[in-house]
């Protein structure tokens, strides 16, 4: 998509949205924006109907505010919490069924690069632990044995959030939850060394403790898959809700997980790394 389907008709100016008019003045495609520049341009999303203090709805408001070109970016989302918050986005996204992200992920990429060849159209898939690591693994790591030129990022909250707290492939083993009262049985996915395995380019684990490196693993994982594969980020976003952390507690809680068993860990296959440093973009 062009920036300019988002133009207004200069005869219809005054009957649009203040927040619309806002968007295409000063939008985050004016510029080379980053994470350091929020509050200073119009963002993709300002609010949302997410939990106080939840994890997702930060990292949701960084990964947009780091999209390289959000006027030619098409999100590929699924059912749970992150889905409540895509209404509220200002750019295209699809919301597909629980745990086929990445197969309808994988049509729309393909059909863009027949449909525009000379254009570079970024395709992202968002989606939690339960549409990723558990209901669409099949499709997820399908789409990295194929070499799909899409970004995967999974919201981490190690368990089902929008539907009471069960537990999923991804909550730690022993911890209590609903359909786990005793603690889990089995060990957290990891699904961090799989994407490694499967034809990912790039893979990077973190947290929302530091929200500049946030933004730019995304940025970097998206320009690598344009050009050069499959790429995943794997986000720990704790649920203040489901595991009862005091709203203004979320970033400390995060911070503390990044110490304790959530260390930043960053994959950069051959290709990628050679691809990076004949652009330049080492860091």
């Amino acid at each position: 998509m062009s920036k300019r389907i988002t133009e207004m008709c200069p005869a219809l100016n005054d009957a649009m949205p203040t927040e619309y008019r806002e968007l295409v003045e000063n939008g985050p495609w004016l510029g080379d924006k980053t994470v350091k520049d929020l509050g200073t341009f119009k963002e993709l999303l300002e609010e949302h109907p997410l939990c106080a203090g939840c994890n997702l709805a930060l990292s949701l408001k960084i990964i947009l505010s780091s999209l390289p070109n959000p006027a030619d970016t098409i999100i590929v989302g699924s059912t749970g919490c992150s889905s409540l918050g895509f209404m509220q986005v200002g750019i295209h996204n699809i919301h597909s069924l629980f745990g086929n992200q990445n197969a309808v992920a994988t049509g729309v990429k393909r059909v863009l690069s027949m449909r525009f060849p000379d254009k570079k159209k970024d395709v992202v898939v968002m989606a939690g632990d339960g549409a990723t690591a558990d209901i669409g693994l099949d499709m997820t790591i399908h789409s990295w044995f194929r070499g799909e030129k899409i970004t995967t990022i999974m919201f981490d909250n190690e368990l089902y959030a929008n539907t009471g707290g069960q537990e999923s492939g991804m909550t730690p083993a022993g911890r209590v939850a609903y359909m786990a009262p005793l603690g889990k049985k089995f060990p957290k996915i990891n699904l961090f060394e799989i994407a490694k395995t499967s034809g990912c380019h790039y893979a990077v684990l973190l947290t929302t403790a530091n929200t500049v490196r946030l933004g730019a693993c995304v940025k970097k994982a998206i320009l690598l898959a344009r050009d050069v594969g499959p790429t995943y980020v794997q986000i720990h976003t704790p649920c203040p809700t489901n595991l009862k952390i005091p709203p203004e507690e979320s970033i400390k809680v995060a911070k503390d997980s990044e110490k304790e068993r959530y260390a930043f860990n960053e994959y950069v296959s051959e290709a990628a790394k050679s691809f990076l440093e004949n652009t330049g973009n080492k860091k």
